[in-house]
């Protein structure tokens, strides 16, 4: 559970009250933990208190203060490793099975693309009723996890099955769920992320458009199945969820090219995403070149080829992908690369694609294989396109 990033929903049920131990012990197994409210569970229990538990606000509105900003449900969504609704109400129930987003609680759930945990809590006559079995089979149907109503006395003075599961069993199941889905436990990774940056002089350098998303979003999905990941970050201006990565961060392809070929022995996997300058300066002048000229030459030499270094002494059993921006020929040119580097899966984005690239958030790109076969995806976030590598490395080769 440690690092985990857990979102607990809290629905309006005299059950709330046990969402503060559930919150208790997935901390003291070092868990991250947010929470989101609907408007009414705050009658039951007080947002203070589970700000308190979690170490972060209860959210329950879209909009957070009178400043105008507001709660992001689709961050909130994407943020989780497991949404966990507990209580769950009959009334919430239903409206997730039915689509219904009238609020943030229901507007997360809609957005999430982790495994959702439901853990019903109400009346037996009310657990019992026709339309809230078919409600919960419509959530198993589409992929929810339902937590069984436990056996007891009810808040009603009537004893049958609707109470909600005890924190103890909940945390239990996740922690079987989080032992079962790490497809690549024990495996080591290697990912290399970010541009290089290649000096002119001390104030002036070759580079490129570079944010390193991409390769840390790889990554993090890597950590997330489980494996071991070591990560060689360039040159970056924003701030990455590095937790739990060991990041060693370079300037220069050099500096990258002597890290990789030094850990990459122990890699299983290797994801190479950074964007490589090609060239670099022959020489480096020891101060500020002046502009005194009309026109001035620069002489430029190769630096290491990365991919090609170390497509050369893989293993057998060592795993490469690699990536190809092209802008011509994008499939022609990704086949060639992808055995000229001796790759065993390359994805290749295409600068032509909008919301592609350098630079955003999204990106939209094939994944071809050693034996020629290519499967193309739609445009998404750079999160959503990690797991999409990841998951063709874990399904074509673990």
């Amino acid at each position: 559970m440690n690092g985990k990033k857990i979102l607990i929903g809290v629905c309006g049920s005299i059950a709330a009250y046990k969402t503060a131990f559930l919150i208790r012990l997935l901390k003291k197994q070092h868990a991250d933990v947010r929470v989101v409210m609907t408007p009414s569970a705050s009658g039951f229990i007080a947002p203070l208190t589970l700000s308190t538990l979690s170490k972060n606000p209860a959210l329950s509105q879209f909009i957070a203060n009178d400043e105008g900003e507001w709660n992001n449900h689709v961050e909130l969504g994407l943020w989780a490793d497991v949404f966990i609704i507990a209580p769950a109400s009959a009334n919430t129930i239903a409206k997730m099975a039915n689509g219904i987003c009238d609020n943030l609680l229901l507007a997360v759930y809609l957005s999430a693309r982790c495994p959702v945990y439901v853990a019903p809590a109400m009346d037996l006559d009310m657990y019992q009723h026709s339309s809230t079995q078919t409600n919960m089979r419509l959530l198993q149907e589409s992929g929810v996890k339902m937590i069984d109503a436990e056996f007891g006395e009810l808040a009603s003075g009537l004893t049958g099955t609707g109470r909600m599961a005890e924190p103890e069993n909940i945390v239990n199941l996740v922690n079987d769920f989080f032992s079962s889905d790490r497809p690549l436990q024990g495996k080591n990774a290697l990912v290399t992320a970010g541009p290089t940056y290649e000096q002119i002089d001390p104030v002036r350098f070759i580079g490129n458009h570079s944010s390193g998303k991409m390769g840390v979003a790889i990554a993090n999905q890597l950590m997330a199945y489980g494996a071991d990941v070591k990560l060689i970050l360039g040159p970056v201006n924003d701030i990455f969820e590095l937790e739990g990565l060991c990041v060693s961060k370079v300037t220069s392809a050099d500096e990258m090219y002597a890290l990789a070929k030094e850990q990459f022995a122990g890699a299983d996997i290797t994801v190479l995403a950074a964007a490589v300058a090609d060239y670099k300066p022959r020489v480096m002048a020891d101060s500020k070149i002046k502009k005194n000229k009309d026109n001035m030459t620069l002489e430029l030499t190769k630096t290491p080829d990365i991919a090609a270094s170390l497509g050369k002494i893989k293993s057998k059993d060592q795993i490469i992908a690699g990536f190809a921006l092209e802008t011509d020929n994008e499939i022609e040119n990704a086949r060639k690369k992808l055995h000229s580097k001796n790759f065993d899966m390359i994805v290749l984005n295409s600068l032509k694609d909008p919301g592609a690239g350098f630079g955003y958030d999204t990106n939209k790109i094939s994944i071809i294989d050693r034996d020629n076969n290519t499967r193309d995806y739609e445009l998404k976030s750079k999160i959503g396109v990690a797991k999409d590598i990841v998951d063709a490395i874990v399904e074509k080769y673990f």
